[in-house]
């Protein structure tokens, strides 16, 4: 996979099998945040939850809020594929759950 992971290049990843580590599976769902399209469904939802979702009222004489939980675009799970333009700073993640990708050009 080393000779597909060069910076400013496109490439396809596919979930081959499931981490068992919760830090690999984080750190699978941050790279699967970066792709564009769920960048903007996130940003909507954040919007959406700061003008509607967050409940405010006074409690003990102070505006007290409850915040809305974020919403999860994506799932780590065998099979589930995105695409990311490298850089050099999401490489060493890239490399750190290698293991667990198939890497397409």
């Amino acid at each position: 996979m080393s000779d597909v992971l060069a910076p400013q290049k496109k490439v396809t990843f596919t979930v081959n099998k499931m981490p068992r580590r919760a830090a690999d599976v984080k750190t699978i769902q941050r790279l699967m945040r970066l792709q564009p399209e769920i960048r903007k469904g996130l940003k909507a939802l954040q919007k959406r939850r700061r003008q509607k979702d967050n409940v405010t009222y006074i409690r003990a004489g102070v505006p007290w809020t409850n915040r809305a939980k974020a919403t999860r675009l994506t799932r780590v799970e065998p099979g589930a594929t995105f695409t990311l333009e490298l850089t050099p700073q999401i490489i060493p993640d890239v490399k750190s759950v290698e293991r667990y990708l198939d890497a397409k050009a």
